[in-house]
């Protein structure tokens, strides 16, 4: 399902450069459980933007289903974070002054799903993570496991 093939990544300050990753190799298989685990600073974070099309590569290729990653433009990078693959971010992201359902139905609007169809997937997608009885709160009432 992924390849991660020879990926090089290093990120430029004025005259300082960082190597972030240097000739990763990677292949990871359907339904696959992995822990990627390392020091601060070993590249973990840009391995994971990188698989994820948050970050761009520098050299090697990354390999979505058989298709390689390259020649990928903007809206290839869109269609991948949308359809493919999914994120639970460390900071959960959530917009403060917006209810729960408000938060989770503008990720369904970003994802194109149509105004008729939001709020009852909204409620849906929060009652099977069990909090359908939280739609209205503010992401602050709610408990750090909650909001993630």
């Amino acid at each position: 399902m992924l390849q991660i093939k020879d990926i090089h990544k290093q990120y430029k300050t004025g005259d300082f450069v960082q190597k972030a990753l240097d000739g990763v190799t990677l292949n990871l298989r359907d339904s696959e459980f992995v822990a990627i685990l390392g020091p601060s600073g070993s590249g973990k974070t840009t391995l994971l933007n990188i698989i994820g099309g948050l970050d761009r590569y520098d050299s090697g290729d990354l390999v979505i289903n058989g298709t390689s990653t390259r020649q990928y433009r903007d809206r290839d990078w869109d269609s991948y974070r949308n359809h493919t693959i999914g994120f639970v971010f460390q900071s959960y992201n959530l917009i403060p002054h917006q209810s729960i359902l408000a938060n989770v139905e503008l990720a369904l609007t970003i994802s194109g799903i149509p105004r008729s169809q939001r709020r009852q997937r909204a409620r849906r997608a929060l009652a099977q993570v069990g909090l359908g009885a939280h739609v209205h709160k503010k992401p602050n009432q709610l408990s750090g496991g909650q909001m993630q």
